[in-house]
């Protein structure tokens, strides 16, 4: 039985929350020395500290990841448990040319860590997938976009492109306007991409064992998702599941284009609430820039965040909903959503995908009626996020659909990388918004929504909660009123002059001309920044050459682990259970792909 519980904070022992809006030269030094402690901590030699980063950051001798992973995991004062991320960056100059990243969090301690294996081109890695589920996936990401091998490994193979793909396209020597398709005769060349795992064996069966294609082309799949399930009557005994439908190659396209090119690219990753997908990339830069947004623009950026947030939840609710043959449910929740884009619309001119953000602040200001309209679309949401919870939430059909249907454990959860409400429906209370606040979360008063139970009706709790404590932040923003003054820093290397002093100044001019010409230009580094995301801790990992152009830009995509886990939450159960648990999970393609 799922039961919702509220937290106001997040209990840990460690230190406390910081606010990332600024990287200052603060911040390496108190990382060094974190750093240093960790080391001690696990008195292993194959770790050395690369220091002057953002996080704790290790090099780790390529023999030795595995040892150092289960260190890290099962240390009693560390329980770095939480597998974030792991993706390569290529440096085909160097001897050593490929870093092999890992971004772990605790949380236990509130921390994080980052490890580096440096390998040659044509060395392999031993598999970490049995130390943490969610790097199945990701190694087999790695290996499909730079080839690196992963001794070990269960399943090693392409997970974006498909099998004919020649190839590896985040390698730096591979040409960004290559294309492969894949023809009818290439199909039929194709090795089996899907090997369901089975949890019985046939003879213990009554029935003959039937495979069943689950999408792409099922309404329930929105043509994007493809599930492999064999059959021993109508329990799922297998399951597997093919992704990359959608790739659109955010990581490669962001290395040919400017910094604030970058930015209509972040709104098609998750475009259910796009903006927030802005803030976090815009914020990853800021950081590397050492500038702070101004307080109005921030102001702005935490409004229009916790709308497209509820807008977020609206969207899996009412569509999961309909795939469950509720219908009622999404045209009524669709109303207020249709305010809060055109909210959106106002200030940007675009809807769904509204590129809104700038490095430095917004494109340009709100509207003189943005706080009265943000106030009646306030006003407004309580009634419909009541009546689909009274229809649904005593209604005994939904709840067997529900309950019980997709369960993982928060062990499993932990263990596959989940964040967001996925995560906090095995009631654990984590929130990127309280663990690490930024745009002042901080001081806001709201609470964290955690559920027990893990499974689809859990999920649903947890949504449904969520949406008011939006509102609850939205109405405490919308009281303090915006602050005065500009929404675009003024630093004449990161915004555009006025038009007036460029038309009128000789200085003005000149900065116009080199912020056209030769764009942003973040200094040499690295840095990592995460926002809340709808489904979860959406990070970016940006590598700067000092160029215009960004050397590598990582997306952290909270969909990808969490739809790993999915074969696992459907086996033993039935198709319709199979519906319902994936509409609960929100997958967004965009953002799973990418």
């Amino acid at each position: 039985m799922s039961t919702l519980t509220k937290l106001s904070a997040i209990p840990y022992t460690g230190p406390a929350p910081t606010n990332r809006n600024v990287y200052t030269p603060t911040e390496a030094p108190a990382a060094d020395a974190r750093g240093e402690a960790i080391l001690a901590a696990l008195n292993l030699s194959a770790l050395t500290q690369e220091r002057g980063q953002d996080l704790p950051t290790f090099i780790v001798d390529r023999a030795e990841i595995i040892n150092v992973l289960r260190a890290l995991h099962d240390h009693a004062s560390l329980q770095f448990t939480l597998p974030l991320e792991l993706f390569a960056v290529d440096y085909p100059n160097r001897e050593q040319r490929f870093d092999v990243v890992y971004q772990l969090y605790s949380l236990a301690n509130n921390e994080r860590v980052r490890l580096k294996v440096r390998l040659a081109d044509g060395e392999t890695l031993a598999t970490s997938s049995g130390v943490y589920q969610a790097y199945d996936w990701f190694e087999r990401e790695i290996f499909d976009m730079f080839g690196i091998r992963f001794d070990g490994h269960p399943n090693l193979r392409r997970i974006l492109t498909h099998e004919n793909f020649q190839g590896h396209a985040l390698r730096k020597d591979y040409d960004p306007a290559q294309r492969w398709l894949l023809t009818d005769a290439g199909i039929a060349t194709i090795h089996p991409k899907i090997a369901p795992q089975f949890v019985q064996e046939e003879e213990d069966s009554d029935f003959e064992r039937v495979t069943l294609n689950l999408g792409p082309s099922h309404p329930a799949t929105h043509g994007t998702l493809r599930i492999v399930t064999t059959l021993d009557g109508e329990t799922i005994v297998g399951a597997d599941c093919e992704i990359g439908y959608l790739h659109r190659c955010f990581e490669k396209m962001s290395e040919t284009h400017t910094y604030q090119q970058v930015i209509p690219y972040t709104d098609r990753l998750n475009y259910c609430s796009a903006i927030i997908n802005n803030v976090g990339y815009c914020m990853t830069v800021e950081k590397m820039l050492g500038v702070t947004a101004p307080e109005r623009a921030q102001h702005v950026r935490l409004i229009l965040s916790e709308f497209y947030r509820i807008s977020d939840h609206i969207i899996c609710i009412g569509t999961n909903l309909v795939d469950m043959g509720a219908l009622t449910n999404f045209w009524w929740l669709f109303q207020p959503r249709e305010e809060i884009i055109a909210l959106a619309e106002s200030c940007s001119g675009a809807r769904l995908l509204p590129s809104y953000l700038r490095i430095g602040g917004l494109a340009v200001d709100v509207p003189s009626d943005f706080l009265a309209n943000a106030q009646r679309i306030v006003n407004m949401l309580p009634r419909y996020i009541d009546d689909v919870e009274a229809l649904v939430m005593k209604n005994r059909i939904f709840r067997d659909r529900v309950e019980g249907v997709g369960v993982i454990s928060r062990e499993d959860a932990i263990n596959f990388g989940f964040t967001g409400p996925c995560l906090r429906a095995t009631g654990v209370p984590f929130d990127v918004r309280k663990s690490n606040p930024y745009l002042g979360y901080e001081t806001y008063d709201w609470d964290v929504p955690v559920a027990e139970g893990g499974d689809t009706f859990a999920r649903f709790l947890v949504r449904f909660e969520e949406m008011r404590q939006s509102l609850r932040i939205l109405q405490q923003a919308i009281d303090r009123g915006l602050p005065p003054g500009p929404v675009m820093v003024d630093n004449p290397y990161v915004a555009l002059p006025p038009k007036a002093k460029v038309y009128n100044e000789m200085e003005s001019l000149i900065y116009h001309f080199k912020l056209i010409m030769h764009g942003i230009q973040p200094p040499v580094g690295e840095a990592y920044f995460q926002v809340e995301g709808g489904n979860g801790e959406v990070g970016f990992y940006i590598v700067s050459d000092g160029t215009k152009h960004p050397y590598r830009v990582r997306a952290r995509p909270p969909c990808f682990p969490i739809f790993e886990a999915y074969s696992k939450m459907i086996t033993g159960q039935t198709i319709p259970d199979a519906i319902a648990a994936l509409g609960s999970l929100n997958i967004i393609a965009g953002e799973l792909d990418r």
